[in-house]
């Protein structure tokens, strides 16, 4: 038979790194706490949602949304704090995994909140798993932080991207973005990828010639005079030393 709530047995799979304690405490927190953790929510969530939805469960004492701590805007998480643990028990067993949004929402026991905890542990204010996320989730602001990142570079050097329509974006490499660079300077500086080399099939020309007319061969060049130190040397030389007769 198929289960119809969430299982109380595993209390949490996530192991807070700011609960200072030992594991023994952090599971006795978890086994009296009030609190629980809601998660996979909406940027577009309202508290007034949390309230009325996780209300059926018994009466709410507060509820805490999680914030971008740079924007301090909703970045897809919340806190909700019951009265009694009866109470939070039924909100685990019966909401996790329901819909709120057009979305799964994930609720797990917490071990308490503290002042800090409602802020993002991102490196740019929001949440850790929207950092490195590939994907497009119009619910939580479209595509990760790094790869929104690197759109706006391609978006700024030349607009190969239509924000308007959303595709599978792949982040370059760094050999496809040293082959485009040098590409570009290959380029700007009229020569191939091979360093300027001719064209296939174009005789190279010599820095001495002139530029080559069609149908017209260059004039045969005069030769270079030789250099008067290394003239040869000959038998009626003028200069060597004649004997007395």
């Amino acid at each position: 038979m198929a289960r119809l709530y969430k299982s109380l047995e595993v209390l949490s799979a996530y192991r807070d790194r700011r609960f200072q304690g030992t594991q023994e405490e952090f599971e006795h927190a978890l086994r009296t706490s009030t609190t629980v953790y809601v998660g996979n929510l909406t940027f577009f969530t309202t508290e007034e949602q949390i309230y009325e939805a996780f209300s059926k469960c018994g009466e709410i004492k507060k509820v805490i949304m999680g914030l971008d701590k740079v924007r301090r805007t909703p970045c897809g998480f919340c806190f909700v704090v019951y009265y009694t643990r009866l109470d939070a028990e039924d909100c685990v067993k019966y909401i996790s995994g329901t819909i709120l949004d057009d979305r799964p929402i994930r609720v797990d026991f917490d071990w308490g909140f503290k002042e800090g905890r409602q802020f993002g542990r991102g490196k740019s204010g929001g949440q850790v798993r929207d950092e490195y996320r590939t994907d497009y989730d119009p619910g939580r602001g479209g595509y990760g932080k790094l790869v929104q990142h690197n759109l706006e570079i391609l978006e700024h050097q030349g607009g190969i991207f239509n924000s308007a329509a959303p595709a599978p974006f792949h982040p370059p490499t760094r050999i496809q973005q040293r082959n485009r660079r040098r590409d570009e300077a290959m380029q700007n500086a009229g020569g191939d990828r091979r360093g300027g080399a001719p064209i296939k099939g174009q005789k190279r020309q010599r820095e001495d010639e002139g530029p080559l007319e069609d149908g017209v061969k260059p004039e045969k060049q005069e030769p270079r005079e030789k250099n008067p130190r290394f003239r040869e040397k000959k038998d009626d030389d003028s200069d060597e030393d004649v004997g007395d007769s």
